[in-house]
């Protein structure tokens, strides 16, 4: 009997330290203080995020905050000592792309209402538009991937290309099912301002890359493809399918001026923004985030079609050299982004960029009028 009692006794203190310990935890969870970012980098592999670490700007290795949710293969958010900037590396493609930002938005240890993001990636390139080693800033992410598609071979009759929008019977035609994800429209007014600082920048190139766009001046479509790299406003194709060649570019850049009601430039291609910004809109919705704080910068590392005369095995198998200057564009441009946004923070960008357009979702989520869509008309310039 004695020996029962003891031993109720000594699971029952156990449970009261048990309990106590995670009341403590707990406790200390609540009082430790969120990290404020003033800006917030997004990587979505490796070698992005690589070009982060050990600059002598700014040191995001001095924290390192495991995130549930994230990535098995990145699980760590990185900061500055002060918090000031953080960096993330989501994975690539859209699932990793929407899951990794989810979380972090949505994580106890951030405070994210004032923080701008830089979604800086390398993208396949338009050589109708840029060039490799080229750094883009998009105000369009457009969804290309939510079409039907045929096999060339199987294709109808009556249309240039395997790909129709959803609901819609002729590659021209708006599609009639409408997802909510198709495009997405950034704050313009704080894109300009990310291209004047970028524009500060010298940008790197390569001698293999200088090669291998001078063969894009065959062709007088190609004349910033075969030019030195610089910095372009235009817009952005999300895929999860890593497609190639001169027909497929041409579909998709169709896709982005139907899509966006015919304002849309389409010069990148990449794997992840529609769902990084479906992630920011939610966490917008919600009021964790706030829209009209995102930059999209897409540097160029390869051609997304072939130079006359090439195949299209040839141009995504070969190597154009631009893999190299692309990546250290991300920094070389996107520094001046994050310098720029720092040094303005109280005169500026504290208190936001008031957006000169629209922005958000199709379906107007976060409110105002989309300037795309089945029966919008096309946005004033601005």
């Amino acid at each position: 009997m004695q020996y029962g009692m003891r031993a109720t006794l000594v699971a029952a203190l156990a449970s009261m330290i048990l309990v106590s310990g995670s009341l403590a935890n707990s406790f200390e969870a609540r009082q430790t203080p969120k990290i404020t970012p003033k800006l917030f980098i997004i990587s979505l592999f490796s070698p992005e995020a690589n070009v982060w670490y050990n600059i002598p700007e700014f040191d995001v290795l001095a924290q390192n905050i495991t995130v549930p949710g994230f990535s098995p293969l990145f699980p760590d958010a990185h900061c500055t000592e002060d918090g000031t900037v953080c960096q993330l590396t989501t994975g690539e493609a859209e699932i990793n792309a929407a899951l990794s930002l989810s979380a972090l938005i949505r994580s106890p240890s951030f405070d994210l209402r004032t923080t701008y993001f830089l979604v800086g990636g390398i993208a396949g390139i338009n050589p109708k538009v840029a060039t490799l080693a080229s750094v883009t800033f998009a105000r369009y992410t457009v969804q290309v991937c939510l079409e039907y598609e045929f096999d060339a071979r199987e294709m109808p009759d009556d249309v240039h290309t395997g790909y129709i929008p959803l609901g819609a019977k002729k590659p021209d035609q708006y599609p009639g099912d409408i997802y909510g994800t198709e495009v997405f429209e950034v704050n313009d007014a704080l894109r300009k301002l990310a291209v004047g600082f970028a524009k500060t920048a010298k940008l790197n190139d390569s001698a293999e890359a200088q090669a291998y766009r001078a063969h894009y001046s065959a062709s007088q479509d190609y004349v910033p493809g075969a030019s030195p790299p610089s910095v372009v406003e235009c817009d952005t194709a999300a895929s999860d399918t890593f497609w190639t060649g001169q027909l497929l570019g041409e579909t998709f850049e169709n896709t982005t001026t139907l899509f966006t009601n015919g304002t849309g430039v389409y010069c990148s291609t990449q794997q992840e923004d529609n769902a990084l910004l479906e992630a920011l809109l939610r966490g917008a919705k919600d009021q964790l985030v706030d829209f009209a704080r995102i930059i999209i910068m897409r540097t160029g590392s390869n051609f997304d079609r072939q130079y006359p005369g090439q195949t299209a095995v040839d141009n995504r198998f070969g190597d154009s050299g631009g893999f190299a200057p692309a990546l250290a564009n991300l920094y070389i441009a996107g520094v001046k982004v994050i310098q720029g946004i720092l040094d303005g923070w109280e005169e500026t960008f504290a208190k936001g960029v008031p957006p000169t357009n629209y922005i958000g979702d199709i379906f107007g989520t976060l409110g105002g009028k989309p300037d795309f869509g089945p029966g919008s008309p096309p946005p004033a310039k601005v």
